[in-house]
C-alpha cells in the first residue's frame, strides 16, 4: 500500500518535532524524572539561553509531548508519556511500512 500524502506529512512532522538536538535533551531530562521539572532546572542543564529553551519547551507544548503547571514564579514541565508512546508507535509503524 502507497504512503498517502496525509499519511507521509503527519510522518514528516513527527519526524520534525524530533530533528533538534535541544528538544531532545529536554525530552531525555523530562522522561528521566519521575516528576516534574522547574524550567529553571531546564536552563541550567541545557547549552542554550532562555528564550531559546522557551521556544523549544513551547514547540514542545503545542506537539502535545509535554505539559505544564505554574506554580508561582515557575512553570514546572513534565512528559505527556501517552502521547510520546503515540509518537512512538506512529514513527516505528512508518518506518516498518518503509521495508
Amino acid at each position: 500500500m502507497r504512503l498517502s500524502a496525509e499519511a507521509a506529512q503527519q510522518f514528516s512532522d513527527d519526524l520534525q518535532i524530533l530533528n533538534h538536538p535541544i528538544r531532545m535533551q529536554i525530552l531525555d531530562i523530562l522522561g528521566r524524572s519521575a516528576g516534574q521539572v522547574c524550567v529553571c532546572d531546564l536552563e541550567a542543564a541545557l547549552p542554550v539561553k532562555q528564550p531559546t529553551v522557551s521556544h523549544h519547551l513551547k514547540l514542545l507544548r503545542e506537539a502535545g509531548l509535554i505539559d505544564c503547571e505554574r506554580q508561582g514564579l515557575w512553570a514546572y514541565y513534565f512528559v505527556q508519556r501517552e502521547a510520546l508512546a503515540a509518537l512512538r508507535a506512529r514513527i516505528a509503524g512508518q518506518l516498518d511500512a518503509l521495508g
